[in-house]
C-alpha cells in the first residue's frame, strides 16, 4: 500500500528525517541517511564528535546507543547545507549491513527529539522544495533507480541533466513574456494594440504551437522506453506461440503441448533487446469455445493484444491463413503494427502463396529453428525504430503529455481579436499547464502523488 506524504513544507523544515537509503537485507555495507536541521546532533550524541565536523570528509567512528553501548564502527560523512542532496544538513552512516545493526541504528535515531522516519520519496521532495531539482529531474531520478536496460538509463540521465526542464522552461518563459505584453494593454485599455504587434505576437504563438506539437508527435517513444515495448504473440491454438516464446526467451517460460488450449492466461517475459526493455506476452489460442476458463483466456488474449505495441500474428502454415488474418485485423487491433509469422513450414512440401496479406511476413520453423534469426533481427530493428534515442528529449510520462496537450489547447484559442481579458486567460492557462510539469506553480496534491511512489530512503 502506498503511503501519502502529508507533511507540509513548513513541518518538514522543522523535522529531521532518517531512513535506510540502500537496499534492505543482508549486505556488506548499508547506508543510512539523515536530513534536517538537527542531523548533526546524532554525530555529537552518538558518534563522539565534540566540535565542528568538516563537511564532505569521511570519518571512521563508533556508533553508540542511548545507553552508551556500542552498535557498530562505521564510516560517517557530513554534508553542510545547502551543498547536499536535499539542500539541508545531511549525514550519511555507512554501517555494516547486518539486520540487527541497521535496526539498532534506526532505533537510536528515533530517540532524538524532532527525528522521525522518512516517508517514501521525502528526501527527493525536500530536494525539490529547496531548489536542487525540478519535477522532471526528480522523476528522472526515480526512473534511473528503476532502469533495467542501457537505453532506460540513458533516457533517465538525459532528463536528470535538465533536457526536459530546459525545453519546457524556455517555452514557459516565452509565454510569460507574451502574457506580460497582453496584461500591459489591459492596464491601458485606451491604447490600441498596433497591427504589427498583433501580427508578430500571433506568429510567435503559432510557432510555439508547432514546436510543442512536434514534440508531442513522437510515437510515445519516451513512455514506451520507460514502461517497456510490449509484444503480444497472438494466434490460433497449436500455432507454436508458446514454443516461439521459449525460443525468444531462451528458456522454458511457457508449457508446450500438442493439446489445444494449454495456455489459459497471459505469460509475460521481460527481455533486454539491443539495450531496450521488451515485454513478450504469450496468449491463449484464439478459437470458438464453450469451455468457461478457455473462453476467459481468449478474452484476455484480445485485451493483451489491444495494449501491445507490436503483434506477432502466428499461424500454422497448413491452416487457412487468410481467415486468421481477417479475424485479427478488425476493431481495436486494426491500427496496431503486426508481423505475420507462418510457422511449421518444415511440414509443407512447398510454400503457400497468401492472398490479400497486408502484413510483413516471416516463414519459420520453430522446431527446426529455421528463419528465427531473421525474425528476431527484425524485432530488434522495430524496437530500435520505435524507441531509439534522438536529439529531441523524449516525453517520458503521460503526465507531461497531458499538460502539453492542455497548453496547446489554450494556445489554439489565442486570438487578439477577442477581448483582451480572454486573451490573457488563454496565455495564463498555457503558462500554468507547462508550469505544472516542472513544478514552478503550487501543486501540493500533485507533489504528494509523485513522491509517494518513490522508495523510502530516496
Amino acid at each position: 500500500m502506498t503511503t501519502t506524504i502529508n507533511y507540509t513544507y513548513k513541518d518538514m523544515k522543522k523535522q529531521t528525517i532518517y531512513a535506510l537509503a540502500s537496499a534492505s537485507g543482508k549486505a556488506g555495507v548499508s547506508v543510512i541517511r539523515i536530513s534536517g536541521p538537527r542531523a548533526k546532533d546524532f554525530l555529537v550524541k552518538n558518534c563522539g564528535f565534540s566540535g565542528d565536523v568538516e563537511p564532505r570528509k569521511t570519518y571512521l567512528r563508533k556508533i553508540y546507543d542511548e545507553d552508551k553501548k556500542l552498535i557498530d564502527t562505521a564510516l560517517v560523512v557530513y554534508f553542510a547545507a545547502p551543498n547536499s542532496f536535499t539542500g539541508e544538513e545531511v549525514v550519511e552512516l555507512h554501517v555494516h549491513g547486518g539486520r540487527i545493526i541497521i535496526e539498532e541504528t534506526l532505533f537510536a535515531l528515533s530517540q532524538h527529539q524532532d527525528f522521525r522516519i522518512a516517508m517514501p520519496g521525502e528526501f527527493t521532495k525536500r530536494a525539490f522544495y529547496n531548489g536542487k531539482m525540478d519535477l522532471t529531474e526528480a522523476e528522472a531520478l526515480a526512473d534511473l533507480i528503476d532502469a533495467q536496460t542501457k537505453a532506460q538509463k540513458e533516457q533517465a540521465i538525459k532528463q536528470m541533466n535538465g533536457a526536459l526542464k530546459d525545453l519546457y522552461m524556455s517555452w514557459r518563459q516565452k509565454l510569460v513574456e507574451k502574457l506580460s505584453h497582453v496584461e500591459a494593454y489591459i492596464d491601458f485599455p485606451e491604447e490600441d494594440i498596433p497591427s504589427d504587434v498583433v501580427f508578430a505576437m500571433q506568429k510567435e504563438v503559432d510557432n510555439l504551437i508547432d514546436e510543442i506539437s512536434e514534440h508531442l508527435n513522437d510515437g510515445h517513444r519516451g513512455e514506451i522506453l520507460r514502461d517497456g515495448f510490449k509484444v503480444a504473440i497472438l494466434g490460433k491454438p497449436n500455432a507454436g506461440k508458446s514454443s516461439l516464446m521459449n525460443k525468444i526467451a531462451q528458456r522454458d517460460v511457457a508449457i508446450v503441448s500438442t493439446k489445444a488450449g494449454t495456455t489459459r492466461d497471459i505469460i509475460d517475459v521481460s527481455l533486454d533487446i539491443k539495450g531496450y526493455p521488451v515485454i513478450i506476452s504469450d496468449t491463449a489460442g484464439i478459437r470458438e469455445t464453450e469451455e468457461e476458463i478457455e473462453l476467459e483466456g481468449v478474452k484476455r488474449a484480445f485485451k493483451q493484444a489491444e495494449k501491445a505495441d507490436l503483434i506477432l500474428l502466428m499461424v500454422d502454415a497448413r491452416d487457412k491463413i487468410e481467415e486468421t488474418i481477417a479475424l485479427l485485423s478488425q476493431g481495436e487491433l486494426a491500427n496496431i503494427q503486426k508481423i505475420l509469422v507462418v510457422n511449421k513450414i518444415d511440414l509443407l512440401e512447398k510454400s503457400k502463396e497468401l492472398k490479400n496479406n497486408p502484413f510483413e511476413s516471416f516463414y519459420i520453423s520453430v522446431k527446426q529453428e529455421e528463419g528465427l534469426s531473421d525474425l528476431l533481427g527484425r524485432l530488434g530493428e522495430i524496437v530500435d525504430e520505435r524507441m531509439g534515442q534522438s536529439e529531441i528529449p523524449a516525453i517520458s510520462r503521460i503526465r507531461y503529455r497531458e499538460k502539453l496537450l492542455e497548453a496547446v489547447a489554450c494556445l489554439q484559442q489565442f486570438n487578439l481579436s477577442k477581448p483582451i481579458e480572454l486573451v490573457s486567460e488563454d496565455l495564463r492557462g498555457a503558462v500554468k499547464s507547462i508550469g505544472e510539469i516542472t513544478g514552478v506553480v503550487n501543486v501540493d496534491e500533485l507533489l504528494d502523488n509523485i513522491f509517494s511512489k518513490f522508495c523510502i530512503g530516496k
